[in-house]
């Protein structure tokens, strides 16, 4: 059968990573397909560097809408990111048949439904393993693997860069900013690492699981969305101490009212799996009715990780060219026109209607009848208590130290309840710093 040909918009490191495995592994990935599968066109703006690359026999352009013209080209890679002429170039190659693969979850976040539209009515797909989590296969997981369970809940350290940093600052009891710096000196931040740190990649991802899990249309617009900046060393220790790791998890969970998307760092067990994911790793927990728990881990980036997760893709492209669109798996797992009836009875809940428990760390002054203002503005709210943990003043100070640390870790509320007890508490004069909240995930 003649080899199926693809087009590569943007051959950087993931797409220098994506042809040289797809040529090393030419041989077994054929066994796989059924057919070959030949990179045959690149268009970047770099022409000589990506001819240096892929060498002789494969056609380079600097113009990305000469691939989607060429009629040989069947499936279109696009490696450029972000929201512009990534959905400009998405939408032109879907309107010209060809399917697409790309690793774009800011784009499918954000713009996800009018592609994902666009691509059923041309009946081609649009397939994304490698918008989340690198390697680790957890589209597909969700898509095909666990399609027999409800889904009751995701929870994934799914931001390598901020884990790295996380990992960093608990090993090595130094600051958010100055790990920051190392970060971006060993090259896991970005120069400008606003989206990382920020928590808005990590919620572009969970914004993608949580429309596969639940069967609802992708609303990045809607998901809770914090980062880590405002962490420091003392709340890593303060965690450890109690029985708990931080980590800025990906969550998105069902419900009676609705559907929970958010990301944020959170206190998880020290003897959860995935509260011992360190460095740059990634982790991805689901939990289903049937099959329970289960674990995805391994790399969330790189060069030939996310190659791994764009060449599965061109696979089951490969395997499914022929096939009658009405029976592929649909792009978000469930059948396209129930998305938008599961709106009705499964919204996205504002973050003042989620339930969770939290940990909060007061800079108060040392003196009499501190504790019980605090715990007494918590009671008038109805939120319970699980652990208070009031250090000494001269091991928070040093000697002769007038003001101490005062750490709370409650029982699960509703956010709002929170938020209005933290304004009380806030409002005292012996309270004399911005109180530290971070909510608190048991993940069992």
């Amino acid at each position: 059968m003649k080899p199926i040909q693809v087009g590569l918009l943007g051959i950087g490191v993931v797409g220098a990573g994506t042809f040289q495995v797809l040529r090393r592994n030419q041989e077994e990935i054929q066994r796989r397909a059924g057919r070959g599968i030949e990179i045959t066109m690149v268009a970047d703006l770099d022409v000589a560097r990506a001819q240096s690359i892929v060498g002789p026999g494969v056609k380079v352009v600097n113009d990305a809408r000469a691939v989607i013209a060429n009629p040989d080209i069947d499936i279109v890679i696009e490696l450029i990111g972000g929201y512009g002429i990534a959905k400009a170039l998405v939408l032109e190659a879907i309107a010209a048949g060809k399917h697409v693969v790309t690793a774009n979850k800011a784009l499918l976040a954000v713009h996800g439904t009018e592609i994902f539209a666009a691509a059923s009515a041309k009946g081609v797909m649009v397939a994304f393993e490698a918008a989340v989590a690198g390697g680790i296969p957890i589209i597909k997981a969700l898509r095909e693997g666990l399609t027999a369970n409800r889904i009751q809940w995701i929870a994934g350290i799914i931001n390598g860069t901020t884990n790295f940093i996380l990992s960093e600052m608990r090993d090595k009891g130094l600051d958010f900013g100055a790990v920051l710096k190392e970060a971006q000196r060993l090259g896991y931040a970005e120069a400008d690492p606003t989206f990382d740190i920020e928590g808005v990649d990590a919620a572009h991802k969970v914004t993608l699981m949580s429309a596969i899990a639940f069967g609802i249309p992708v609303q990045f617009d809607k998901a809770y969305v914090e980062g880590i900046t405002k962490l420091g060393a003392a709340d890593i220790q303060y965690a450890e101490q109690l029985g708990y790791r931080i980590k800025l998890l990906g969550i998105t969970k069902r419900t009676d009212k609705g559907i929970e998307l958010r990301v944020h760092p959170s206190l998880v067990p020290a003897k959860r799996l995935i509260a011992n994911v360190e460095g740059a790793m990634n982790a991805v927990v689901v939990q289903g009715d049937a099959v329970g728990t289960t674990l995805y881990y391994g790399k969330g980036a790189g060069a030939e990780p996310t190659a791994s997760a764009v060449i599965a893709d061109l696979v089951d492209i490969a395997r499914l060219h022929s096939a009658d669109a009405e029976h592929r798996v649909p792009h978000l797992a469930f059948q396209p026109h129930t998305l938008d009836e599961a709106m009705g009875t499964l919204p996205v809940l504002p973050m003042g209607e989620v339930v969770t428990s939290y940990y909060l760390r007061l800079r108060v002054a040392d003196e009499a009848g501190v504790l019980a203002k605090v715990t007494g503005i918590l009671a008038e709210a109805g939120i319970s208590i699980d652990a208070v943990l009031q250090r000494e003043a001269d091991e928070v100070g040093g000697e002769g130290a007038t003001q101490t640390d005062l750490i709370i870790l409650t029982h699960d509320c509703v956010e709002a309840k929170m938020n209005a007890a933290l304004a009380q508490m806030q409002a005292l004069p012996t309270v004399l710093a911005p109180i530290t909240r971070i909510r608190k995930e048991e993940l069992a």
